[in-house]
Parts: C-alpha cells; sequence; structure tokens
C-alpha cells in the first residue's frame, strides 16, 4: 500500500525494482518495498523506517520552515516542519509505531549560486537534525553538507541507502532554481508580495 505524493513511478532497471521518483516538496510513504529515488542539491531528504513492521518513507524539501503566505497550504511537503509531519503521519497511518522509527538524512549541499549567504543547505540539515531530536528519533546516518549533489535510492525493504555523489549539473541547479522562483511567484501571488522566504 503507498501514501504520499511521489507522482512519478517507474520500473528501476538497473535494480530490478518498482520506483518512486521524489521531485521537490513531495512524500511517499510505503509498505510494500518500493525503491524511493531522488536528487538532492541543497534540499534535504529524510529516509525514515519502523524497525519493527519495515513500514518506510522518504521526503524531499527545500526550505526548513513556511513563511506566513497563505498559498504554503498547496503544497505543504516544500517545508521541512510539513513534510516531516505528513510523511510521519502517512507512516503511521500504515501502521508504523513512532517509538519504533528510525532516520537517515542526505542533502544540504551548497549548489545554488547566490545562496551562500543564505545558507540553505546547512539550514534545511540544521532543521532535520533538530526535528528528528524533539520528536525522539534517531539518526542512523547522515550524509550533509558539502558543495556537491547526491541521487538516493532507499531500498525501503531493508532500509538500505545508496548514495551516489554527483556534481552538480546544470539541470539539477536548474530544477532547484526554477521550484526556488515558483515559490517565490506563488507566495506573492498570493500574499501580495510581502513574504522573504530565503531570510
Amino acid at each position: 500500500m503507498l501514501t504520499g505524493h511521489a507522482a512519478h513511478r517507474y520500473l528501476d532497471k538497473h535494480f530490478n525494482r518498482n520506483a518512486a521518483k521524489l521531485l521537490p516538496g513531495e512524500y511517499q510513504a510505503t509498505d510494500d518495498g518500493l525503491l524511493l529515488v531522488t536528487v538532492l542539491g541543497s534540499c534535504v531528504s529524510a529516509c525514515l523506517r519502523d524497525r519493527a513492521t519495515g513500514i518506510a518513507g522518504m521526503n524531499h524539501f527545500m526550505l526548513p520552515d513556511q513563511g506566513s503566505s497563505s498559498s504554503d497550504r498547496l503544497m505543504p511537503a516544500r517545508f521541512g516542519t510539513h513534510a516531516m509531519e505528513l510523511l510521519i503521519n502517512d507512516m503511521l497511518k500504515l501502521g508504523a509505531s513512532r517509538r519504533s522509527l528510525e532516520a537517515k538524512v542526505f542533502g544540504g549541499g551548497n549548489v545554488l549560486d547566490g545562496m551562500t549567504k543564505a545558507n540553505i543547505g546547512q539550514r534545511n540539515a540544521g532543521f532535520v537534525r533538530a526535528f528528528l531530536a524533539q520528536e525522539n528519533i534517531p539518526i542512523v546516518a547522515e550524509d550533509l553538507g558539502a558543495d556537491i549533489a547526491r541521487k538516493v535510492y532507499f531500498f525501503t525493504d531493508s532500509g538500505k541507502v545508496l548514495i551516489k555523489k554527483i556534481r552538480p549539473q546544470h539541470t539539477l541547479v536548474q530544477e532547484e532554481e526554477s521550484y526556488r522562483r515558483r515559490i517565490d511567484r506563488d507566495s506573492e501571488s498570493k500574499a501580495g508580495g510581502d513574504v522573504d522566504l530565503f531570510i
């Protein structure tokens, strides 16, 4: 059974597994061993798994917290605060126990020109560590920061994660910058332009 919002499903021919690719602002919970895949620059993904039941999930968020815009409700999983809550709640609906959850966290690279001052990757990494500590969910593995991008393969049946470190490709940088502009545009059009998400 699947819950969540990862729209792109495919057969991963390399691993011969049914897979879902997560884009920024998406999350996915599963209890059927689905391979979850994403590519991260400054974004962060938390891979959560219930040690007892094997129920697992992944999210992909770009910013640690939301602005004051009412439009945030249209795509709440783009913010870490909501992405974590939505993923955990969907895992609980599938039968996971909060007490048995453990996390592996990845991303937070410095790959966007002009984003060094804002430290988006560093803020995302700090957020996910603090959130998980507050929720008493142990981090059993992490690969955060640095000037690199990452492709993450989360094998939800075993909890194994493979990380492929990649140079920030032009397409990845374009995707993150496009996503950032879309967030800015949505906020400005629906909140009178008074929200700056990158302070």
